[in-house]
C-alpha cells in the first residue's frame, strides 16, 4: 500500500469528469440546484445527459455531489421528522441493544430500516417523502433500474463525536484481514454495487457536524484495506472537506470515498439525516436456498470427521450462508463487531466447540429469530 497514491488521487478530484450542469463547484463537489433543472426530471436527451454527468463524478471525479433543494416542499421533511422522533422514543423505551456501526451502542440515536417504519408509520407520508424524483434520479444514475432502496436514520445532538474516516457497505464492514481475503477486482467492484445518500431533515451548518468527504479517494485502489492506517486517517484529518446543508438536500457519494461524521459542535442542533443506502438489483443470487435446512442435515455428517479440514471448509463455503446481510439490525445488531455473525462462522464455532446436533440446531434457530423478528 501506497499513501502517495492516495495523494495523487485527491490532488486534482473533478478528475477527467465532465461538469457542465452543476451549479457550483465547492471543495472540488459539484453542487446541482434542483430547481434550476427540473426541466432534466423527465424521460429523455436531458435526463440521460444529467444522469451520465452525475455517474461521471463517481467513477471518474470527486465522488460526491449534492442535490440542493431536492425537497421543494419541506413539510413532508417536518412530518416525517415528527414520525422519526416517534420511532426513536418508542424504540428507547424497548429495545435492548442500540448497537451501532462505529458509535458506542447509545452514543447515537439510530433507526434501522427507517425505509419500512417510516411506510408502517405513515403510507402517506412515505409515498410522498419516497416520491421524490432526485433520489430516484441519482440512483438509476448510478446503479441503473430496479435499484433496491434501504434507509437508516441517525440524529446526533450537541456534543456528539466525529466518526473516524472509513469506507462503506460491502467491503468497509469487514475487517482489514477479511477484506484483503478478497481480489483487487472486487474492491473495484464493490463500491460500484452501492450508492451512499443523505436526506438533511435540518439545516446543517458546518459546526453541527455535517459529513466530513476526502473527494477523490474513491478512486485509492487501497482504499477498503488502508482506510484504518493511522497516517491514511491522519491525511484525511488534514484534507477533508466539509459542506453546510440545509433542510431538504441531498448528498450522494461513493461508499468507497473516505469519509465519516462529524463532531456536532453546536449548543442547539439536532443534526438528524436519513442515510440511503442503495443497491444494484444484481447483488442477488439466481436461486432461494434454504442454507439453514442444508446446515442442520451437513452438520452431522462434518461432525463426524470423515473429511480433511480442508474439505470440510469447502462443504461448509458451498452450504451456509458467509455473508451476514441482509439482516433485521434491530434485534440482529453488529454487537462486538462490524457485522453481525454469519452461519458459516456459527458452523465453525459448533464444530470447534463439538457442539450437540440439538444445540447447533437451537442456535441456528435463535440466529434465524434474530434476523427475522
Amino acid at each position: 500500500m501506497s499513501i502517495d497514491t492516495l495523494r495523487s488521487a485527491i490532488e486534482n478530484p473533478l478528475g477527467h469528469s465532465l461538469i457542465g450542469l452543476a451549479s457550483s463547484i465547492e471543495h472540488g463537489i459539484p453542487i446541482y440546484d434542483c430547481r434550476s433543472l427540473r426541466n432534466h426530471l423527465p424521460i429523455g436527451e436531458k435526463r440521460d445527459n444529467l444522469k451520465l454527468e452525475l455517474s461521471g463524478i463517481m467513477l471518474h471525479g470527486s465522488g460526491a455531489f449534492v442535490l440542493k433543494g431536492a425537497f421543494e416542499d419541506i413539510t413532508v421533511i417536518d412530518e416525517a421528522t415528527k414520525l422519526f422522533l416517534q420511532i426513536i422514543e418508542q424504540e428507547k423505551s424497548t429495545k435492548e441493544s442500540g448497537a451501532d456501526h462505529f458509535a458506542k451502542s447509545g452514543a447515537n440515536d439510530r433507526i434501522w430500516n427507517s425505509l419500512e417504519k417510516l411506510c408502517r408509520a405513515s403510507p402517506e407520508t412515505f409515498a410522498h417523502y419516497h416520491g421524490n424524483q432526485w433520489i430516484d434520479l441519482a440512483s438509476e444514475s448510478w446503479l441503473g433500474p430496479a435499484y433496491q432502496m434501504t434507509a437508516q436514520v441517525n440524529l446526533v445532538r450537541p456534543g456528539g463525536a466525529a466518526q473516524e474516516a472509513h469506507c462503506d457497505y460491502h467491503l468497509g464492514f469487514m475487517t482489514k484481514d477479511q477484506a484483503n481475503s478478497y481480489p483487487p477486482h472486487v474492491h473495484a467492484m464493490s463500491p460500484r454495487l452501492t450508492l451512499q445518500g443523505a436526506v438533511a431533515h435540518c439545516d446543517m451548518p458546518i459546526e453541527s457536524g455535517t459529513t466530513k468527504l476526502l473527494p477523490g479517494s474513491q478512486n485509492w485502489s487501497d482504499n477498503y484495506v488502508g482506510f484504518r492506517d493511522a497516517e491514511v486517517r491522519d491525511l484525511f484529518e488534514d484534507k477533508y472537506v466539509q459542506l453546510p446543508l440545509e433542510k431538504g438536500d441531498l448528498l450522494f457519494f461513493s461508499p468507497g470515498i473516505l469519509h465519516g461524521a462529524g463532531e456536532n459542535r453546536t449548543s442547539d442542533i439536532d443534526r438528524m439525516a436519513n442515510l440511503l443506502q442503495v443497491s444494484s438489483a444484481f447483488g442477488q443470487a439466481m436461486e432461494t436456498i434454504d442454507r439453514d435446512a442444508m446446515c442442520r442435515m451437513l452438520y452431522p455428517i462434518l461432525k463426524a470427521g470423515n473429511l480433511t479440514q480442508e474439505e470440510r471448509e469447502c462443504a461448509i463455503a458451498n452450504s451456509a450462508e458467509g455473508y451476514p446481510f441482509p439482516t433485521n439490525l434491530d434485534t440482529d445488531p453488529p454487537v462486538g463487531g462490524l457485522a453481525p455473525k454469519t452461519q458459516q462462522a456459527l458452523m465453525r464455532e459448533a464444530l470447534d466447540g463439538d457442539w450437540t446436533e440439538a444445540k447447533f440446531n437451537a442456535e441456528l434457530d435463535k440466529r434465524e429469530a434474530r434476523r427475522v423478528s
